[in-house]
């Protein structure tokens, strides 16, 4: 998936498209990506101002630039985005019943890209069950 820079993106149709071909009636959804400057994580999906507030509450706990990081040779985001990364996951796993997602109400997947410049990634699904 194509990213556009530091952000959320939403994921939970295209989880629970594989879910649904996968013809797993009861089981779990492995959802992992394999990067080590963006996050997955399941958060509030009605209301945007949620993901605002975790992305500046992030900006507050990790800055970019801070000077006490030695490793940044892709610019001052770079470590900050491997802090990020290693604070929130880079794993999932969701129950899977009647074939389906079992999120609640409110809940969504994401994809948090902790990079201020796009990046592609790559996120894969593993539907286990029967």
């Amino acid at each position: 998936m194509a990213t556009r820079g530091r952000g959320f993106f939403e994921i939970t149709r295209q989880v629970a498209d594989l879910v649904a071909a996968s013809a797993v009636q009861t089981g779990i959804a492995h959802v992992f990506t394999a990067h080590t400057s963006c996050s997955l994580l399941i958060s509030e999906n009605a209301d945007p101002t949620v993901r605002g507030d975790l992305e500046r509450w992030m900006a507050r706990v990790v800055p970019d630039g801070d000077p006490m990081f030695r490793h940044d040779a892709e610019g001052p985001d770079d470590m900050p985005a491997h802090i990020r990364s290693v604070l929130c996951g880079v794993s999932l796993t969701v129950p899977v019943a009647g074939g389906r997602l079992r999120l609640g109400t409110w809940q969504g997947i994401y994809l948090w890209e902790h990079r201020t410049h796009p990046h592609q990634r790559k996120v894969t699904v593993t539907v286990l069950g029967c």
